[in-house]
C-alpha cells in the first residue's frame, strides 16, 4: 500500500473513532455551536485555525469530493456518502452522522481489502 493510501486509511479509521466516541456532540466550551463533521476533528488540515490557512485542496479527503464542489467553502461537507449521493450538507445531523459511518467502514473496508504492491 502506498503512502498516500496509508495515510488516507489512518484519517478514515481516525474519523470513524472520533464519530462513533460521539465526538461530534455539542462542544463542552461552546455548547450553543453545533459540531461540523470532519472540520471540528483532528481530520481537518485546519483543525481549530480559524483562519483556515492550510486550502482544503492539500486535504487526502478532496479525491472524494465531486469535481462540482471541490470550490465549496467546505468542500468535503460534499463527499457522496451513499447511492442517492446524500451529503453532510444534504442530510440533517443524526442522518449524516449514521451516513458518515456507513461510508467511512465501506471505505476503510475497501482500502483494506486492496491488493498491497
Amino acid at each position: 500500500m502506498s503512502k498516500e493510501k496509508r495515510e488516507l486509511l489512518e484519517k478514515l479509521k481516525f474519523e470513524l473513532a472520533f464519530v462513533e466516541d460521539g465526538g461530534y456532540g455539542r462542544s463542552v466550551r461552546t455548547p450553543h455551536q453545533a459540531t461540523s463533521p470532519f472540520q471540528d476533528s483532528l481530520t481537518c488540515l485546519n483543525f481549530g485555525d480559524p483562519l483556515r490557512t492550510h486550502p482544503c485542496a492539500e486535504c487526502v479527503l478532496m479525491q472524494y469530493v465531486p469535481e462540482s464542489s471541490k470550490g465549496e467553502d467546505v468542500p468535503c461537507h460534499y463527499i457522496p456518502l451513499d447511492r442517492e449521493s446524500r451529503t453532510i450538507a444534504t442530510l440533517d445531523a443524526a442522518e449524516g452522522e449514521e451516513a458518515l459511518k456507513r461510508w467511512l467502514r465501506h471505505e476503510i473496508d475497501r482500502l483494506e481489502g486492496e491488493p498491497v504492491v
